[in-house]
């Protein structure tokens, strides 16, 4: 036993502020201002503004220095994919989560013990971002947002055609296409491209810088014009993303018999797009669903499993089935990235009841 791993209680604790390592004095994707901020990716529910010092990766810098501006932290430090880096008494690397550009999970190793923070992560293609990369740890700290078995995402592609297919058959109507503006807008320009659809996509300006930093990082999405400057009556037949908000306001009345379409993993729950008077429900999500939630604790080898945000119980309950030692963290404050998804314990709600 002299040699066994220090024990993930003693390297990680729950603050206020959410996740920290006393032995590197650090906190993860803290909700309140700290001292230094280790940033798994750019969404507004895990990356905040205000923290003295933050590190994570070059893409994940930049999209906050676009959302926040240049001063969003008193300093910062990039760390690219693999690197090895020590803070305090541990040492921490920055891996693939497949989530949006620049994601990451977060590996700590010291005194024996290698604990993998997921952040939010999916294990389905994405060409706008680095697939996710399995990580060998003892104690693995995963998000739960889509954690029901219910929840098993179809085939994006098969979705973005529901949509080609209700352009086809109604080309008088433009179609406004909901999507959080970091990630699910870009992602879903790529699908797009890859089904075929050549003309150009119109953006809503809340869209337009997140996008314009992911062609600055060599993303392929083809010719995308500005909603503001086109003739919005003019644009039946045409397809235009925006934030979800902006389905229901006085801007989309402008376009022809808009189509509202809205890309979710919350699509999947029948009532949230009732709630949202969505007419072309898509399911497409940036999070792992549940089976991949199960294969990837699996293939992480460890022997230890911490769910945080979403539906954290019946994770839990599986992985103990599993043989694995398992806990809910009852973190608050995650899952909630702006006007996307669904805080994710309401959309358990709302499917459950």
């Amino acid at each position: 036993m002299l040699n066994a791993p220090m024990p993930a209680d003693d390297v990680l604790t729950m603050t206020p502020e959410g996740l920290y390592c006393p032995a590197g004095a650090f906190h993860i994707d803290p909700l309140r201002p700290v001292r230094l901020a280790l940033i798994t990716h750019a969404h507004s529910d895990h990356a905040r503004p205000g923290h003295a010092a933050v590190l994570a990766t070059p893409a994940t810098l930049g999209l906050m220095s676009v959302r926040y501006g240049e001063g969003f932290a008193g300093s910062r430090q990039a760390i690219g994919y693999g690197e090895r880096l020590r803070v305090g008494d541990v040492e921490a690397s920055f891996h693939p989560a497949g989530h949006v550009l620049g994601s990451a999970q977060i590996l700590i190793q010291t005194r024996g013990a290698r604990i993998v923070i997921s952040g939010d992560y999916k294990r389905v293609r994405d060409p706008t971002c680095a697939p996710f990369e399995v990580v060998a740890c003892d104690t693995f700290v995963t998000e739960a947002t889509f954690g029901l078995p219910v929840f098993r995402h179809p085939e994006p592609g098969a979705e973005v055609q529901k949509l080609l297919a209700s352009v086809q058959l109604f080309p008088e109507r433009a179609h406004l296409l909901g999507a959080y503006s970091l990630g699910k807008a870009q992602r879903l320009v790529s699908l797009l491209r890859e089904a075929g659809w050549d003309r150009p996509l119109y953006m809503h300006g809340a869209i337009e810088k997140t996008t314009d930093y992911y062609r600055a990082q060599g993303v392929e999405l083809g010719d995308i014009r500005k909603a503001s400057a086109a003739d919005k009556k003019a644009l039946g037949g045409e397809i235009v993303i925006c934030p979800p908000s902006a389905m229901n306001d006085l801007w989309s009345r402008k376009f022809p018999d808009p189509v509202t379409a809205f890309a979710s993993g919350w699509m999947r729950v029948r009532a949230r797009a009732r709630q949202r008077g969505v007419e072309l429900p898509l399911v497409v999500s940036d999070h792992a669903d549940w089976n991949e939630l199960c294969v990837t604790i699996r293939e992480t080898g460890c022997e230890e499993v911490w769910v945080t945000h979403g539906a954290e119980d019946a994770l839990v309950y599986w992985a103990q089935r599993e043989g694995l030692r398992a806990r809910p963290l009852h973190m608050l404050g995650y899952g909630e990235e702006e006007e996307d998804e669904a805080p994710a314990a309401q959309g358990a709600r709302d499917l459950l009841g």
